[in-house]
């Protein structure tokens, strides 16, 4: 059944920073929903949207007098179609600064952070809008109880896939070579679309692992700067996320690489040819999709409720890691990710040798959570066991 809107999480903390702040920022990747969360959070706002052609004309040409039509403030649908409209409303908001007057949203940070940071800094409020989130899903009736994981490793969290019956594998596909493609333009020079999307497939090979610059460009055959520029257009683009190495200056134990994810299992999946659940169960990087998709569901829970992310892992070089940290003030959270359907005898080796390296860490542990591909949650040697959909629970 068709579901015309989900409830998001960040509808919470939209509302809270609208209270406080003249301008609210939803950013996120594109066909995350920020246009339909921010028309449905403010139903009585006039709505623009500067992907038409016409808007977009009259904002460049005419900023002053394409804002003088929202005396009362409006919602400004791809702001980054129009860079130099933050500063005409840094004008606007210092004459009156009407809490919740503009909602902007965008889909490019590097073009929509620079018009925040240089104009609206201090008037604007920054929330990110991820696809949605097994939390999110459930509530709404999508996510059944006792579902197997794999069909969210096929066809990801995007609301479209979700909300309208339509050929999924073909909506992915054109995601890729339309919308990611007119991003990737405006962003960075790129001389062939199809090096880059290489480079696209070759990153979705490696999400869930270390991110290894110069191995990754010489398998595209580009240089170790351009793969670093590429890898940065595509974080920038909401398509990828880097996650440090957690680290306080406790000398050369822990490496220095960070690993790479997806935003979205399923768009790897898409980019790696996964077109049916035979290909999925059989194919090598399964364990690292589901890894993905427990990494973004910590990155959900955390980003949707307002928080800043906080996520890390730890890997030293003799080998001993654990899959992701969650800082908290002094505290370390550590969690393991098994992608198994059961809780084998061994799973929790990695939390009970990062638990007895505490002293000699000198940190202080938090409670240590295994998230699994199974359904039941229960405590296990004082490890927290959680189901794959109830993972946010450890990212709060």
């Amino acid at each position: 059944m068709a579901h015309a809107y989900v409830n998001r999480t960040l509808e919470g903390p939209l509302a809270k920073r609208a209270s406080e702040y003249p301008v609210v920022v939803i950013t996120g990747p594109r066909q995350s929903g920020k246009t339909t969360l921010a028309r449905h959070a403010f139903p009585h706002k006039p709505y623009v949207s500067l992907e038409a052609l016409d808007e977009r004309a009259f904002a460049q040409s005419d900023p002053r007098g394409f804002l003088a039509r929202f005396p009362d403030g409006a919602i400004l649908d791809e702001i980054q179609r129009a860079p130099s409209l933050p500063s005409f409303l840094q004008q606007l908001v210092d004459d009156d600064p009407c809490p919740g007057r503009f909602v902007l949203t965008g889909s490019q940070q590097f073009d929509l952070m620079a018009g925040i940071t240089q104009s609206l800094a201090g008037r604007a409020a920054l929330l990110n809008l991820l696809p949605l989130s097994c939390v999110e899903l459930a509530a709404s009736g999508l996510l059944e109880k006792g579902e197997s994981v794999d069909r969210f490793l096929l066809h990801g969290f995007y609301p479209t896939v979700h909300v309208r019956s339509i050929d999924r594998s073909a909506w992915l596909g054109n995601l890729v070579r339309t919308a990611l493609e007119r991003d990737i333009r405006n962003l960075v020079n790129v001389r062939d679309l199809a090096d880059f999307e290489r480079f696209l497939t070759l990153c979705a090979g490696r999400t869930g692992n270390l991110v290894n610059l110069s191995s990754l460009g010489a398998d595209c055959g580009i240089s170790h700067n351009t793969a670093k520029a590429w890898l940065g257009v595509l974080e920038a683009a909401f398509v990828i996320r880097i996650l440090n190495p957690w680290s306080r200056n406790i000398g050369k134990r822990l490496v220095k690489t960070p690993k790479l994810y997806f935003t979205d299992p399923g768009l790897a999946s898409w980019l790696l040819g996964i077109r049916d659940p035979l290909q999925l169960a059989a194919h090598p990087l399964r364990g690292a999709l589901f890894e993905t998709l427990v990494v973004c569901e910590l990155l959900k829970a955390r980003v949707h409720n307002g928080l800043e992310p906080d996520l890390f892992f730890w890997r030293e070089h003799s080998g001993f890691e654990v899959d992701v940290i969650r800082q908290e003030g002094e505290i370390l959270h550590p969690l393991e990710v098994k992608a198994a359907h059961t809780v084998p005898g061994d799973a929790l080796t990695a939390l009970k040798r990062w638990q007895a390296a505490v002293p000699r860490l000198n940190i202080v542990p938090g409670k240590a959570t295994l998230v699994y591909g199974g359904n039941e949650a229960y405590d296990r040697e004082g490890v927290r066991i959680l189901p794959w959909h109830r993972a946010a629970e450890a990212a709060l």
